[in-house]
């Protein structure tokens, strides 16, 4: 999983994992995923909060084409990720849960697993909202996932230690009250070991199976006196998302078992 560091404090050892064999295919499957669901535009701007070490920002600014600016509330990770790039990104120090910029700063926002290991998580998916002008897109730790079975329980093991795990509807969810049009929740990383037949089995998976361990909601920005945030697509993406998890649950207690099987 992209995150699987995220508790590691030398950013260099973070950043060697993306380019291990597993590494290397899970951050370029999130990151298929990510420019899939924001369909950036030309010349659009974007803010990667929670950025670590720069590693998905810079890879959305050689994906994109606009300006890219990454945020983190870890000063020595903005440091490092500074020193690897240049050209359009560039990087601050900054509280998810109040980003120090006005309101629709950013053509899109994104913010790739860092929200699990935040405590006031919704007050820092409102503050991705606030600053977006038209899309935003946020990656979590799926709970109905093999990763969770053998990484998560239990307050979670190495890295993943102290991390919040969602199902599908519950990251849904975050988006309630928010002034968005809800317009997918995917998931991505189904058999987390990257081996060949995690990659194969990656291509087959029906996407209407929420088990990745990656989990991406994306939602459009709407102006308030437009559209209620509680409209018919975000009710419909809500209700997709926990008829999934009704169904996947349902298998497992066929099967007698309490956690996931993939």
């Amino acid at each position: 999983m992209s995150d699987s560091l995220r508790n590691v404090t030398d950013a260099e050892t973070y950043d060697r994992w993306y380019e291990t064999p597993r590494g290397r295919w899970i951050g370029q499957r999130e990151l298929a995923l990510l420019l899939g669901g924001l369909q950036p535009g030309p010349g659009e701007s974007l803010l990667d909060v929670g950025c670590g070490t720069g590693f998905f920002t810079r890879a959305l600014a050689s994906a994109t084409g606009g300006p890219v600016i990454g945020v983190d509330v870890n000063p020595e990770w903005v440091t490092y990720a500074r020193r690897q790039g240049a050209g359009r990104t560039s990087y601050e120090v900054a509280d998810a849960r109040a980003l120090p910029y006005e309101a629709a700063s950013f053509d899109l926002v994104v913010s790739v697993t860092a929200l699990c290991f935040i405590e006031e998580e919704r007050a820092a998916v409102r503050e991705t909202v606030r600053v977006a002008g038209r899309r935003v897109a946020i990656g979590l730790l799926n709970r109905r996932s093999l990763l969770w079975f053998r990484e998560g329980r239990r307050g979670g093991r190495g890295g993943y230690r102290g991390a919040r795990w969602h199902t599908p509807r519950e990251a849904a969810d975050l988006f309630t009250g928010l002034p968005v049009r809800l317009l997918r929740v995917q998931t991505a990383i189904h058999l987390p070991g990257g081996g060949r037949l995690a990659r194969i089995m990656e291509r087959l998976w029906p996407r209407w199976v929420h088990t990745g361990a990656f989990i991406l909601v994306v939602a459009d920005k709407v102006a308030t006196s437009d559209e209620p945030p509680d409209n018919n697509m975000q009710r419909t993406a809500l209700r997709a998302a926990a008829g999934a998890e009704r169904q996947i649950t349902e298998q497992y207690r066929q099967g007698g078992h309490s956690c996931p099987r993939i």
